[in-house]
């Protein structure tokens, strides 16, 4: 429909192009001759225009002019409407130079005429998009009162964008910028009223209800203390990323306008990577990851693939991710070899014949249950999975002479006070006492929690927000550490590549952030306001559940790596031996009760302390 639509809009053009060379010879007949033979000298040109008009269509033709939407004509558009004109009145006056004309006279007017016609051409088109601008501008003074933070390329981009969109429904009142030289300038038709220190009140005397942070080039400190100011102000806030960040996504443009996410405050800056050491240890090998299509796992499996495994096997129990997993790796990477394979870790037969077949060189896993309330519910399912579980696959590497293997940890480990805690350390003392076999590099990587993924309180803020409110927390003082799903699987990697074997590497997680002020700047961020629109309720600390996370035990010093975000801790003193009297106690407790069976864990783990926090 649009097509037919252009197509019509520019046959209707051609005609009254047709029209004005017309109507050029008869205004040059009478302003040349006045009142004169008006009528006899008129018909004469009629000839000549029509010859006229036949050059202008050809000119215009080869140009493209009559496949130009005028209503989104760039500068060079106009250029060649222009160059098209002016070619034509040209040729046209070249043309009755070579054939005679009856007197000077109609080369005058053919002179006269192509004039007017220039103008009368050129000034169409430009009416055309001021016209529509002008209606769209009109719309626009009921849309939403926005602000936009930035004045430079991208800022013009998005401007331009809502001028020219009648979907984008914004009525835009200022700009900031913190460059001076920029102050009280028009950019686009609007004025930059001031720097990063002005928007609060801005907002206020505006009456603001939406901001759009619109800058291309600017440190990760400084775009965070910008939107931490926007996030004071009350209104929503929406950000359009940058050119560069858009086109790695393989799109560029309006489209990219999206809402502003807790994660952009609490970004950190790129991640540098020993891309040449990793690819000693991914490329060309077959490359194992349990719990493959986890938030964790399924994010390694995107850094892995990268590196031309000679084949990626994804082992997951829950077969709707793993399809959905399978088939974006396939899409996005049709050359790789990548297998996906339901297969549970607590099935030691199933993961023997697996390793047997496909004789992995480096092993991921990533496989277990993380949430901490339902663990507290349910230990016996934290024994079969994340203990039983790892040591099936850690054992399988063992025996079928795996080269490395790497255990996803966790800083609940550190000091336990729940059962998923706990679980995870007896995880590192199984890879710990493994590695004196001697065959397989045994290492464990621990962190904190990672925005986004399924066990995050992020997901929870948005949808509660969205339900509006309340906004629960457990504690006004509880604080966490994050990282972002991709930093954490790369620095996993990396960690991976500098393994000896026995390490616990320790990822560097940045500041504590206090649960309480983020749930407050998830809400101001929604264009709400904190306790008054949306309520945020304290619940009480659940079981299991502490104050703070800590990331390396008090025992355990710290050892710097070649990347400064990645420490080794120091190891578990820990036999094989003792190792199996302790699973031997946990597997027989499986047949007591949730009680026995954290009692059990106190003698199991000695830095896990039973927490209820009724």
């Amino acid at each position: 429909m649009k097509n037919k639509t252009f197509k019509m809009r520019n046959r209707y053009l051609f005609l009254l192009d047709i029209l004005f060379l017309f109507a050029a010879y008869a205004l040059a007949v009478r302003v040349i001759l006045e009142h004169q033979l008006f009528w006899e000298i008129f018909q004469k040109s009629l000839l000549i225009a029509g010859v006229t008009a036949i050059v202008y269509f050809i000119s215009f033709s080869l140009l493209g002019i009559y496949n130009t939407d005028w209503i989104h004509a760039a500068p060079d558009d106009y250029m060649r409407l222009f160059s098209g004109s002016f070619a034509s009145s040209v040729f046209s006056m070249i043309f009755f130079m070579i054939i005679p004309m009856p007197t000077d006279l109609f080369l005058k007017l053919n002179a006269a005429a192509n004039a007017i016609a220039l103008v009368l051409i050129c000034a169409t088109r430009f009416s055309i998009r001021f016209f529509k601008k002008l209606s769209w501008a009109y719309n626009k003074k009921n849309g939403k009162i926005t602000i936009v933070i930035g004045a430079g390329g991208l800022a013009v981009t998005l401007l331009r964008g809502i001028n020219e969109d009648k979907n984008l429904n914004y009525s835009v009142v200022g700009l900031i910028d913190d460059d001076a030289n920029k102050q009280k300038q028009h950019i686009y038709g609007v004025s930059v009223l001031g720097t990063r220190n002005d928007i609060i009140d801005i907002c206020k005397e505006k009456n603001v209800e939406e901001i759009i942070f619109a800058i291309n080039n600017i440190s990760i400190e400084e775009k965070i203390d910008i939107l931490n100011i926007c996030a004071e102000t009350g209104c929503k806030v929406k950000i359009l990323p940058g050119f560069e960040t858009s086109l790695k996504r393989g799109s560029a443009g309006l489209n990219d306008l999206r809402e502003i996410k807790i994660e952009d405050l609490l970004e950190r800056n790129p991640i540098n990577l020993d891309n040449e050491l990793i690819d000693t240890v991914i490329k060309d090998k077959t490359v194992f990851v349990t719990g493959g299509s986890g938030s964790i796992g399924s994010e390694l499996c995107r850094q892995i693939v990268k590196f031309s495994p000679k084949k990626l096997v994804i082992l997951d129990i829950y077969e709707n991710t793993a399809y959905e997993l399978q088939n974006e790796l396939n899409d996005n990477y049709p050359e790789a070899k990548v297998e996906v394979l339901i297969a549970s870790v607590r099935d030691k037969k199933r993961l023997d014949d697996l390793f047997k077949e496909y004789k992995p060189d480096v092993v991921f896993h990533a496989a277990a249950h993380k949430h901490v309330p339902l663990m507290e519910d349910s230990p016996s399912e934290a024994i079969k999975n994340n203990i039983f579980g790892t040591y099936n696959a850690a054992l399988c590497s063992a025996q079928n002479g795996v080269k490395r293997f790497v255990m996803i940890s966790t800083d609940k480990a550190v000091n336990p006070t729940n059962i998923m805690g706990a679980s995870k350390r007896v995880c590192e003392m199984v890879v710990q006492a493994l590695q004196s076999l001697g065959k397989t590099e045994f290492v464990a990587v621990r962190f904190g929690n990672v925005l986004g993924s399924n066990g995050s309180v992020i997901p929870r803020f948005v949808k509660q927000i969205e339900a509006g409110g309340p906004v629960t927390v457990t504690h006004p003082d509880i604080i966490r550490y994050f990282m972002t799903i991709p930093e954490a699987a790369q620095l996993v990697l990396q960690a991976a590549s500098y393994a000896k074997g026995g390490e616990i590497f320790v990822l560097d997680m940045g500041k504590p952030v206090r649960i309480y002020d983020l749930a407050k700047k998830m809400i101001s961020l929604s264009g709400y306001v904190p306790n008054v629109d949306i309520k945020i309720t304290i619940t009480g600390l659940r079981p299991g559940e502490k104050l703070y996370e800590e990331l390396l035990m008090n025992e355990e010093g710290l050892e710097k790596t070649a990347h400064s975000k990645i420490f080794i801790g120091q190891s578990i003193n820990i036999s094989l031996e003792e190792l199996e009297g302790k699973l031997s106690v946990l597997k027989t407790a499986l047949d007591t009760n949730n009680a026995n069976i954290k009692k059990v864990f106190e003698e199991v783990v000695p830095t896990y302390h039973i927490t209820e926090n009724k």
